[in-house]
């Protein structure tokens, strides 16, 4: 009981301590910068205006619009937000200042594995993020490539209903209903046609070992990058990770990794060995970059690699 009381104190002062500072510091933030902000909502000392948003933030910030006009200025704990609401707000924003608010703050659980690196939605402006954009657009979004890919679409579509053709066959056979989780052969078609359009084949099917695995992390992934984090609005409770959101990340992050450093360590190997289909894939693309000398990197590594497929297979299954 004496341990117990002690830590407790321990803890206690330690939490005291740093909403102190915090407070003393935004209470200096404030006032030296509040005559250059946008008008916005009082906000609460510590959580600041999260408690404005309430159980549906779209809604009240469009209220909030009718008192405080279409440029809004919330404090999301920590952390400062500019909201736009109007067609001519957001075309001042983008046209004169688009370098300004071209960084976006990366929530924390995109930070591990430095999955944040390998998006362009999430990734800091910047030589690497020049090249992250050149590749993506060069190698997946041209028309060309679009149109070139059309039959690997139709492919795939096809290939997801055989699966699920065969499978109900095979649950009826044992006397089963013959009800199947459509959504596990969804994800089955769009990785394997993000494995064409990245690594040229199909790198799952309906029965492989690969592919519930796969299909769990990843669902477990978009779980994590979806649900609130207080460390995001808190700073100093990123280390105390109270939610145990990023570690979760990293777990599952990690498991998808393996499953497609697999795949990328095999095209390495065919590589060398000149096995190489006929064509050019996006993976080769990565694997072939060489630095132009203008700032960006020499090469792209193995970890960045495995994170810019995750993050487009990500993005173009979505």
């Amino acid at each position: 009981m004496e341990w117990s009381s002690s830590s407790f104190l321990a803890w206690f002062t330690l939490l005291f301590i740093l909403t102190l500072v915090l407070l003393l510091k935004q209470r200096r933030s404030r006032s030296l910068g509040a005559k250059k902000r946008p008008p916005g909502p009082p906000a609460w000392p510590v959580f600041g205006n999260i408690f404005d948003l309430g159980t549906i933030p779209h809604r009240n910030l469009y209220k909030l619009r009718f008192k405080y006009g279409p440029v809004i200025w919330l404090r999301l704990g920590c952390t400062n937000a500019l909201v736009i609401q109007s067609a001519k707000a957001a075309e001042e924003l983008f046209k004169n200042h688009d370098v300004t608010f071209s960084d976006r703050k990366v929530p924390e659980s995109f930070t591990a594995h430095n999955y944040n690196e390998g998006s362009l939605s999430l990734g800091r402006y910047g030589s690497n993020w020049r090249l992250l954009r050149r590749v993506v657009t060069v190698e997946l979004m041209t028309n060309k490539r679009i149109n070139d890919t059309a039959f690997i679409r139709r492919k795939c579509i096809d290939d997801m209903i055989k699966y699920i053709e065969e499978d109900v066959e095979a649950a009826l056979a044992r006397g089963e209903t013959g009800e199947l989780v459509v959504s596990h052969y969804v994800f089955v078609m769009a990785f394997n046609l993000i494995g064409n359009l990245v690594i040229s084949q199909d790198l799952l099917n309906s029965h492989s070992k690969e592919g519930p695995e796969f299909f769990e992390a990843m669902d477990k992934v978009m779980e994590w990058s979806g649900k609130p984090n207080l460390a995001d609005f808190l700073p100093f409770l990123k280390g105390l990770d109270p939610q145990r959101i990023k570690k979760n990340m990293e777990r599952d992050l990690g498991r998808t990794m393996k499953v497609l450093e697999g795949f990328v360590r095999q095209r390495i190997e065919e590589r060398k060995l000149m096995k190489k289909m006929e064509g050019r894939d996006f993976l080769d693309a990565l694997l072939e970059y060489e630095g132009d000398g203008k700032g960006g990197p020499d090469e792209i590594s193995a970890h960045r690699r495995l994170i810019i497929i995750l993050v487009n297979h990500q993005s173009l299954s979505n």
